[in-house]
């Protein structure tokens, strides 16, 4: 999805002005969301855009599609590359870059998110991209697909996000049509359920640019509550005072969504941000809604926008930004996040491996890279970032204002439990270790659960001392030992780091 600080500028581009007026409603106690927890509450989700595209990719559009980044992404996991016109990187490497039509793409994407906590992942789907015979509407059908197999392959969930900036004429259609008769996504075991029922989200619902009268935005929610969904509204960031960004007439429409998602790109953390929150949690919880913050890491629209808007122009401060949205959210009492985004590389806002310095990215360019505020993090920091927030935002990890997540990871780390929990052996360089060897660097004997590695390093469990036994290799993170063939969960006994 997309935002824009200085207005709309083409289709799908989001809105929310700086220095909004919170309403500061009192909160005290527990929050209780009005679900269970299910797919979304509770749960970390992303946006997904699954929207670039290269020539030779096989896909519909089968040219490169979205091309005004802000961000370039790390390539060395892909296994698919497309070369691009830029130079070389800084380091002397091709200048290439991945397709989402691929299917390796989604599936490294949706390894990602398992290795690193995220639960969910908003496919956004554009009003004005589904009109029926299009060749954008096959693009985003394909991509639908691959989501969905991706999905599968990796135990993640996934839902239809609508972004109406777009439009709302084949919405209805497009979901009854494509979206449950032909490409049979709500019968996926993968397609995410709350309350029983299949999600979906309207973005757009009553922002002062939306086009649906109160009377239509209503009957819109409703059809989709006919249709036995769960209706997420992507509403403005001042929907609760029908003020700013949002239009007036629109408390019934956001009062008959089953959740609320106000959308916060542009939005800085400032003595209103925490009112902010806490006002929005307390309201859905008197109204009987469900409530899912959104957090991004910054942003930027310098090679968009050109000298009109400053490079890094909303800084991430290495994760200090973000991580002060997780902890207010904490604070608040909210169980659930909406992470904007994923893959986001147009607007910066993208929490997946993207170029660490200038040696990362094409030479005699300028992109931002994540060392842009003076500390140098590595790759996957967002990634990692973000599964230490949501797991303090479901309670796992204690309430914190700093941080806990390292900048960088400097050798391989093993750990107690699942998706990096308990404790921590040291970090370990390359080299064999046996039984004693672990031990001495606090990995005990039939102990660890999941490990972090370092972006092209190996690593060999074996399940005996002295390099005998089952084994198992590894190429990148694991956050869930259980999970491997055989089940590796304790019993690795010794190992190889290459």
């Amino acid at each position: 999805m997309h935002a824009q600080l200085n207005g709309v500028k083409g289709v799908g581009l989001r809105i929310l002005g700086l220095g909004l007026a919170a309403l500061a409603l009192g909160f005290g106690g527990a929050a209780r969301a009005a679900s269970p927890p299910g797919d979304v509450v509770g749960k970390v989700t992303v946006g997904y855009q699954g929207w670039f595209s290269a020539p030779g990719d096989g896909s519909p559009v089968n040219n490169w599609g979205h091309t005004n980044l802000e961000t370039w992404p790390d390539m060395r996991e892909y296994t698919a590359a497309y070369q691009t016109a830029y130079p070389n990187l800084g380091n002397g490497q091709p200048a290439t870059n991945f397709s989402s039509y691929d299917q390796s793409t989604v599936n490294i994407h949706f390894n990602w998110m398992a290795q690193n906590g995220i639960d969910t992942a908003a496919l956004q789907r554009f009003g004005n991209e589904i009109v029926p015979g299009s060749t954008l509407k096959a693009q985003r059908d394909g991509e639908a697909t691959r989501v969905m197999n991706a999905a599968q392959t990796n135990g993640r969930k996934f839902y239809i996000m609508y972004d109406m900036s777009g439009g709302t004429t084949y919405l209805q259609s497009d979901w009854t049509n494509t979206i449950v008769n032909t490409l049979h996504l709500t019968s996926s075991s993968a397609y995410a359920k709350q309350n029983g029922k299949p999600v979906v989200c309207l973005w757009g619902l009553g922002y002062t640019w939306f086009g649906l009268s109160p009377t239509d935005g209503l009957s819109l929610v409703n059809w989709f509550k006919n249709q036995g969904c769960y209706v997420i509204g992507g509403v403005p960031g001042q929907w609760r005072t029908g003020t700013g960004d949002s239009r007036p007439d629109y408390a019934t429409v956001y009062n008959t969504c089953n959740m609320v998602m106000a959308w916060a790109v542009g939005r800085v953390v400032d003595s209103t941000y925490q009112p902010w929150v806490s006002g929005d949690l307390a309201y859905c919880n008197a109204n009987g809604m469900d409530y899912q913050p959104d957090a991004y890491p910054g942003t930027s629209f310098y090679n968009t926008n050109g000298p009109s808007s400053p490079k890094n122009q909303y800084p991430r401060n290495h994760g200090d930004f973000m991580w002060s949205q997780f902890a207010a959210m904490r604070n608040a009492g909210a169980s659930s996040v909406y992470i904007s985004m994923f893959d986001e590389m147009n607007e910066a806002t993208s929490i997946f491996k993207c170029a660490e310095d200038s040696s990362m990215i094409p030479a005699n360019n300028w992109f931002l890279t994540l060392d842009a505020d003076g500390v140098h993090v590595s790759s996957d920091y967002y990634l990692r970032l973000t599964c230490d927030g949501g797991k303090m935002i479901k309670g796992q990890i204690p309430y914190q204002t700093a941080h806990p997540t390292p900048f960088t990871i400097t050798g391989v780390t093993f750990y107690q439990d699942t998706l990096y929990g308990g404790g921590f052996g040291q970090a370990l360089a390359k080299g064999s270790y046996t039984l004693a060897q672990l031990a001495a660097k606090g990995v005990p004997n039939d102990w660890a659960s999941s490990v972090r590695i370092p972006p092209g390093w190996t690593v060999i469990m074996y399940s005996d001392d002295n390099f005998s036994g089952t084994s198992w290799t590894l190429t990148s993170d694991n956050s869930n030992f259980p999970g491997l063939s055989p089940n590796g969960n304790d019993v690795m006994s010794s190992c190889k780091i290459q």
